[in-house]
């Protein structure tokens, strides 16, 4: 659906977004992540076509957004931070209005704008002027317009912000509907979000891309040393006693007592994978298993790790080039 190739932006001698590449494929949602500054809004300007790059191209259904830009913008519907509602209008006027401009169909207009609005849970204010809406309802109305003319790719940045937390739950559940029959890309700084909502991620930190996958390789590739989860019904004593054997797979581990028995998390060297040989061991003892699996990082986790990892390269980099001018 969408396919980033060497994407660049500069500003005078900055660079916001710098050589990034991502593809995201048609249908579900995916998450857009990346610490403040990073060039998550630069990068939807630049593929929703408000803002030209300096190098790269972005193709949205196969069209080039310059190129073929009235092609490849039938197809978006956005909703930028900032809501761009029009204050001395209506919310049906302003509605109609983006129906307009959008090309819908006469005929069609007045029942894409009264689904929009009830998907939303605007109708109540469709005689309302815009400039009297509380933060919660201009993002919803923003979200509306986004929705007008059916687009195969909706594009939301920061949609429950504001909401208060009944409205958030619903605006969620719209997403998740929006998801079966769109492509859905969705820019938050709450990570619970992303993970509650998105089946997907990109995550990038300095204008570069650091990960893009789905959320369960993410989980799945978020450590060099994997967490195997065990827990079984028998005392820490015995417990120990097995788990012994395999030093050398198992370069740290920990060992409790819980209600079932004993809960076990064995960290293991990269590339290490001991559960046949572990539930071979403890089944020899005839020792039943209730829990045995490689234990998940949590996207919290997986984020700060890979953000981090290149904000220390770029400090590094930095100090190189002051080392070489000094």
């Amino acid at each position: 659906m969408i396919e980033v190739k060497d994407l660049t932006k500069r500003y005078g001698a900055g660079t916001a977004v710098r050589g990034l590449s991502f593809n995201i494929e048609r249908g579900g949602i995916c998450g857009f992540l990346g610490p403040n500054g990073a060039g998550k809004s630069t990068t939807m300007n630049i593929i929703t076509g408000a803002l030209a790059a300096t190098e790269g191209s972005v193709k949205v259904g196969g069209y080039d957004i310059v190129e073929d830009a009235v092609k490849a913008k039938k197809l978006i519907g956005y909703l930028p931070e900032n809501p761009p509602l029009y204050n001395d209008m209506t919310v049906y006027e302003y509605l109609r209005f983006i129906a307009e401009i959008k090309g819908v169909d006469d005929k069609d207009i007045d029942d894409d704008i009264e689904y929009v609005m009830k998907k939303t849970s605007v109708t109540d204010m469709a005689a309302r002027l815009c400039a009297h809406l509380s933060k919660g309802y201009r993002q919803r109305v923003g979200i509306a317009q986004a929705m007008l003319g059916d687009p195969e790719l909706i594009i939301l940045d920061e949609p429950t912000v504001g909401l208060d937390p009944k409205q958030i739950i619903e605006i969620r559940e719209l997403i998740r509907e929006l998801g079966e029959d769109h492509t859905v890309i969705l820019s938050s700084h709450i990570l619970s979000e992303i993970q509650a909502v998105c089946d997907r991620a990109v995550i990038i930190a300095n204008g570069e891309v650091v990960a893009c996958d789905t959320l369960d390789n993410l989980s799945r590739s978020g450590s060099d040393h994997p967490v195997l989860h065990v827990i079984a019904k028998t005392d820490p004593e015995t417990a120990i006693e097995i788990t012994d054997a395999f030093d050398e797979s198992v370069s740290h581990f920990a060992i409790t007592e819980c209600e079932a028995g004993t809960d076990i998390e064995l960290t293991l060297f990269p590339g290490c994978d001991i559960r046949e040989e572990l539930y071979f061991a403890f089944s020899r003892r005839d020792i039943a298993l209730l829990e045995l699996s490689f234990k998940s990082r949590s996207l919290e986790e997986i984020y700060l790790k890979l953000t981090e990892l290149v904000t220390e390269e770029e400090e590094e980099e930095e100090e190189d080039e002051d080392d070489i001018q000094a």
